[in-house]
């Protein structure tokens, strides 16, 4: 759920209400320049910046009466129509899987991943991931907003072991999902390498996505996410 005591400078700007079971909001920007995914997750703390943007594609949010991408600076006197559908129940099951929790407090989960366990259901995979173990040790957590990826805010690989992030409401998986979409955590890995890197020590700045040989694996391709890589053999 939306917060919905925003502050308004005119009462008639910014106007939440009800219509049918949707959540239907309606804001009036006041500054110049933010991005519609973000300004949507900023105006609704309760939705992580994914859920905007999958809001956004689904065509449940507008710019001045049109459809918008989730990129599109938006500028000062736009308005922003949001309809946020009811939440389907989740489909996810909890299973009794064993987690090593290495840290805990009100917002957070700091989990220890084994290599060989998938982070979340996928097509060909639905079961018997970490978050079916999560919500085993964790129910309330199915009710955070992306019920598909309750408390998910970034992945590792199903062979890649290490510490994953798990956020224990909407608020903290919103906020960590900004983080990590303005790339400002910090993540080492280590890794065997095959072959000889000349220097030992540089970076790699090269685009990767989906080989196309091989949609199970990632390659450079000119099409991809950037990515920067800092190496030290």
């Amino acid at each position: 759920v939306c917060n919905r005591h925003q502050k308004r400078d005119k009462e008639k700007d910014d106007i939440p209400f009800t219509l049918r079971m949707d959540k239907v909001y309606s804001f009036v920007v006041d500054k110049q320049g933010t991005r519609l995914d973000k300004y949507v997750s900023d105006k609704c703390p309760e939705l992580s910046r994914t859920h905007a943007q999958k809001l956004i594609g689904d065509g449940h949010i507008t710019v001045n009466g049109h459809a918008a991408k989730a990129s599109l600076k938006l500028n000062i006197g736009d308005r922003v129509n949001i309809v946020i559908p009811p939440t389907a129940p989740s489909p996810l099951s909890p299973e009794a899987i064993p987690l090593k929790i290495i840290y805990e407090d009100d917002d957070l989960l700091v989990i220890d991943k084994p290599a060989g366990l998938t982070v979340h259901p996928a097509p060909g995979h639905p079961s018997h991931t970490l978050v079916n173990a999560i919500l085993s040790h964790f129910p309330h957590l199915a009710d955070i907003s992306d019920s598909l990826r309750p408390g998910i805010v970034h992945r590792l690989d199903k062979d890649t072991s290490g510490v994953m992030l798990v956020a224990k409401n909407s608020v903290a998986q919103a906020n960590l999902a900004e983080q990590f979409g303005a790339r400002s955590v910090a993540k080492a890995y280590l890794a065997l390498v095959k072959g000889h890197l000349t220097p030992e020590n540089g970076i790699i700045e090269a685009p990767l996505g989906r080989d196309p040989r091989n949609r199970k694996r990632m390659a450079v391709v000119t099409e991809g996410r950037e990515a920067r890589t800092e190496y030290h053999v």
